[in-house]
């Protein structure tokens, strides 16, 4: 690992402005950041420490929502009793991801912006765009299991990794950014980028904005969710497909719905026109099916991931018929 400056604020301003400077990373957890570093992929000038900002609490929004601080940590928010109420595919999602000494680490924060997992990506004989931009991307005809297969390009195909940032993506979560230009309110659906011609750029971030924290909105029809994840073993494995759906039903119609994807793009998916075609419809599990096949209908498969459509149209009609009380058919 190549030496650095480190530095730990007093304030969030004082960190805004050390990071603003090129080269600066900021560290909280660092479960992510530090592998990368000695891998020798981050080779940051400064590591700006946050840890010991006051962004740890979770508090109550007026309306009934949540504000979530960035250095929240994973295993906290998982075990917060509100969010196991009112969100439980939030706390279903953080509970699927790594490791417990991991969750005990990783930040909410830190879990906005942990980088793909793609093989290619990590290793430095490979081409990968995301890595060093112009340099193509070995996972288009190599091993490409794990790939993305919505909103890909000829450029990139890596998966977007975060299991919580999905569940964030179906509740319509908003990031708070404190930058060197004041503070600003980001949705969760246009926070990460879709990899176009320029995978390198990832988040919505420009140099020196601090993830100070996400806001949950007050969603009822969350405290009927689940998070369901497909992985090649049963921990401790990114998701071949995920799954956050929430759903409510009166008299057997479909009348809230919300369902957002993971494994499958380069960004948290949220499936849009899926909850086009069922709010108002039946709840069956026809309609959930051929709403689920609308959804991946324009998905672009590779040799590898050529699985991955049918895994998750299956995935998410067995979601939302579990939601639905295990009904198969009105």
């Amino acid at each position: 690992m190549r030496p650095f400056a480190y530095v730990k604020p007093a304030d969030a301003a004082e960190a805004v402005r050390v990071a603003a400077e090129p080269g600066a990373r900021f560290l909280g957890g660092g479960t992510n950041l530090v592998d990368l570093m000695r891998e020798g992929i981050e080779r940051p000038d400064t590591v700006v420490d946050v840890t010991g900002l006051p962004f740890d609490t979770v508090d109550e929004l007026p309306g009934g929502g949540l504000r979530i601080g960035a250095l929240v940590r994973n295993s906290a928010l998982a075990a917060d009793h509100r969010v196991r109420t009112r969100y439980p595919m939030v706390s279903q999602a953080l509970l699927s991801g790594a490791s417990a000494q991991l969750r005990n680490m990783a930040t909410v924060g830190g879990n906005l912006l942990q980088r793909t997992r793609c093989p290619y990506f990590y290793d430095h004989a490979s081409a990968c765009n995301k890595r060093s931009p112009g340099a193509g991307c070995d996972a288009l005809d190599g091993f490409n299991r794990g790939t993305a297969i919505l909103g890909v390009s000829e450029s990139c195909v890596a998966a977007h990794p975060s299991d919580l940032c999905v569940a964030l993506a179906a509740l319509d979560a908003v990031v708070e950014v404190q930058g060197p230009d004041g503070t600003r309110r980001v949705p969760m659906a246009g926070f990460h980028q879709l990899p176009g011609d320029t995978p390198d750029v990832e988040t919505a971030l420009a140099p020196g904005d601090l993830v100070t924290a996400v806001e949950l909105p007050a969603a009822p029809v969350a405290a009927n969710s689940r998070y369901r994840k497909v992985r090649d073993r049963a921990s401790y494995a990114f998701a071949l497909v995920s799954v956050a759906a929430a759903l409510e039903v009166r008299d057997g119609t479909v009348t809230d719905v919300r369902l957002a994807l993971g494994g499958v793009a380069p960004k948290p998916w949220r499936a849009t026109q899926a909850e086009r075609l069922l709010v108002g419809g039946p709840a069956d599990e026809t309609a959930f099916r051929r709403a689920a096949e609308a959804e991946l209908a324009e998905a672009t498969t590779r040799q590898g991931n050529a699985f991955k459509p049918r895994l998750a149209v299956a995935t998410i009609t067995a979601t939302l018929r579990d939601l639905n009380g295990g009904v198969t058919a009105r």
